[in-house]
């Protein structure tokens, strides 16, 4: 599934459970609670902070999932096509960075 179908398949949920977008502000809020929970997984499981009792079940797809609906939610209210915007962005990391990454040292 592109991310072009996967925006309008969040459009019409939204249309059919969601009653209406919640305004811009209200998403950039949510999309930075969903982000600290992506984050609070990461450093806990990942990082160096030992993980709560209560953080063992979290699962770290369904928080990036949470995470990414917002940003489709964000993308088809203010008229974002999104995956226009990547291939894009694809495109100018691709020949920015090639040679760049390539001879790092740090990371070889």
């Amino acid at each position: 599934m592109g991310i072009k179908s996967t925006q309008q398949q969040v459009d019409e949920w939204i249309q059919n459970h969601g009653v209406r977008y919640f305004n811009e502000l209200t998403n950039m809020a949510q999309l930075t609670e969903e982000v600290g929970e992506v984050a609070r997984i990461i450093a806990r499981r990942y990082g160096e902070q030992s993980e709560k009792e209560s953080d063992k079940n979290k699962d770290l797809g369904e928080e990036l999932a949470d995470v990414l609906f917002v940003v489709l939610c964000l993308a088809n209210q203010t008229g974002v096509d999104l995956q226009a915007a990547f291939d894009k962005k694809l495109d100018l990391k691709t020949k920015r960075d090639h040679d760049r990454h390539h001879n790092n040292q740090k990371l070889k």
